[in-house]
């Protein structure tokens, strides 16, 4: 039941008996929260749920009687006083945000004030819009010997970039980029690329709304052309960018297979069922 209760200030303490918990609702499909998550939905006397970002329908399996509120339109402080308050009165307080909530998300900047009050906290993890637009696109981020690295970032923006973390520095790794929340900076992304060495037919893929039903958009280019797609897709909002050496593996006629799966190879699991090409012997504690 949505509530159209005035959200209080944070900063009192309580004797709440209630434990909020953080949970990740996902990039966007309901049905892709993890079971833990819909459970502590199922119990919840109250829900605060990101409004901006994370589908309504996510709420769909709480108890009549749960409070539900929309954060979109509340202040940090806000949002910490109504889940102090709804701890006070609740054994289970949902936060539901968006992806996971260790990513991008205000998690530590909520968690302070409710420790502050004496709330109990708990965290459960969800899918990113990372691994949600890489199955969307049907790519993987690591491929034998090409790269075994995935960084996640973003442009600087209202949010600047510590030292040592422009994009142009971390791009010149060449290994797997899941650029977040730069979907407006993508003049800005393709320069820092070409600028790190990328060449202009590097592969990139912008996923619009992973997992949304209905929503999901996949624009595929390259360096030179993947801000023009996007402009004429109007994609502004809610984007992943990936650039990676692995994008488009799925029609390469070659791959370096992974040596887990190989017949010549022993792991404590499996011996070899046939002999490798190698004058050293196999090590049964061996993982790949």
């Amino acid at each position: 039941m949505q509530t159209d209760t005035p959200p209080i200030e944070a900063g009192r303490a309580t004797s709440a008996p209630g434990t909020v918990w953080f949970v990740g609702a996902g990039p966007g499909d309901p049905e892709l929260i993890t079971v833990k998550g819909r459970a502590l939905i199922e119990r919840a006397g109250a829900i605060l749920f990101a409004g901006s970002l994370v589908s309504e329908a996510a709420t769909r399996w709480a108890p009549a009687g749960c409070v539900i509120a929309d954060s979109k339109d509340m202040t940090l402080e806000q949002m910490s006083g109504w889940l102090i308050e709804q701890a006070g009165r609740c054994t289970t307080v949902v936060r539901l945000q968006t992806g996971d909530p260790c990513l991008y998300g205000a998690l530590i900047e909520l968690v302070q004030p409710l420790d502050a009050a004496g709330v109990a906290i708990e965290v459960v993890p969800g899918v990113s819009s990372a691994m949600a637009s890489a199955a969307a696109a049907v790519e993987s981020l690591t491929l034998p010997e090409v790269t075994q690295t995935v960084i996640f970032t973003r442009m600087e923006g209202r949010t600047p970039m510590p030292e040592g973390e422009s994009l142009e520095v971390l791009a010149a790794h060449h290994s797997t980029l899941c650029i977040f929340l730069s979907i407006t900076l993508m003049g800005r992304v393709t320069a820092a690329l070409t600028a790190a060495g990328w060449s202009p037919e590097a592969p990139v893929v912008v996923v619009h709304k992973a997992s949304w039903p209905g929503e999901e958009k996949i624009i595929r280019g390259t360096v030179a052309t993947i801000q023009g797609l996007c402009r004429e897709a109007k994609i502004v909002s809610q984007s992943m960018i990936i650039a990676s050496p692995t994008l488009g593996a799925r029609q390469w006629p070659t791959l370096a297979k992974s040596r887990l799966y190989d017949a010549s190879f022993t792991h404590k699991f499996r011996r070899a069922s046939v002999h490798a090409n190698t004058d050293t012997p196999p090590d049964l504690t061996e993982t790949p």
